[in-house]
C-alpha cells in the first residue's frame, strides 16, 4: 500500500524563469533565460491566498536587479528589506512594467506580450525580481521572486530590455 501511495502523490513546486532579450539599435545583441528562486514571502502568499482565503494580488510588476552596489539575494528578501540590492530605475516607463498573464494551462502562466522597459542611462544589471508594487524603489507589496542573470549585463541610453516570465507549477 506505501508503493501506491508514493507513486500517485503530486508535487507542487512552483517555480518560474525569465526570458530576458536586450535590443542595441534594432538587433538583439543579448538573450537569456535564467530561473528564478520564490522568496518566502512569496511562498507565503500563494498558502494564504489559497488555503486562508486571503485576496490574491491583483496584480504582478518586473524590475531590474542594478549591480552597484550588489551582494546578494536571498529567500527572505522582502520589498521593504532586501539588503544585498537595489533596484535599477533607469527606464522611461514611470511604473514598473506590468506582467500580464493569459489563463493558466498545463500547469503554467506566462505573459504573451513581454514587458518592455526603454533604458535610459548607463548601468550594470545583476538580476530581475517581480512584485505586486508598480511603483518604482517601491518598498511596499510582495517580492515573489528574483533572479540573477549568469552575468552582469551592461545597458546604455536607448536600448530595450523585453521581458518574458513563465511559472510552472509541474
Amino acid at each position: 500500500m506505501t508503493t501506491l501511495l508514493k507513486k500517485r502523490q503530486s508535487r507542487f513546486r512552483p517555480r518560474g524563469f525569465f526570458n530576458i532579450e536586450l535590443i542595441r539599435d534594432g538587433k538583439v545583441i543579448h538573450k537569456e533565460k535564467v530561473p528564478n528562486g520564490v522568496t518566502n514571502v512569496g511562498k507565503n502568499g500563494i498558502l494564504d491566498s489559497y488555503f486562508r482565503n486571503q485576496a490574491p494580488p491583483t496584480n504582478w510588476y518586473i524590475s531590474f536587479i542594478n549591480n552597484a552596489g550588489f551582494s546578494a539575494v536571498a529567500d527572505t528578501d522582502t520589498m521593504s528589506s532586501h539588503a544585498g540590492w537595489a533596484e535599477f530605475t533607469t527606464y522611461s516607463e514611470a511604473t514598473r512594467p506590468e506582467w500580464v498573464t493569459g489563463a493558466a494551462a498545463s500547469q503554467s502562466i506566462t505573459n504573451g506580450t513581454p514587458a518592455t522597459f526603454n533604458i535610459t542611462g548607463t548601468a550594470t544589471l545583476q538580476g530581475v525580481f517581480i512584485t505586486t508594487d508598480n511603483t518604482k524603489s517601491g518598498v511596499i507589496g510582495t517580492l515573489w521572486a528574483t533572479a540573477l542573470f549568469t552575468g552582469t549585463i551592461p545597458v546604455t541610453n536607448c536600448d530595450i530590455i523585453k521581458i518574458t516570465y513563465t511559472v510552472n507549477a509541474t
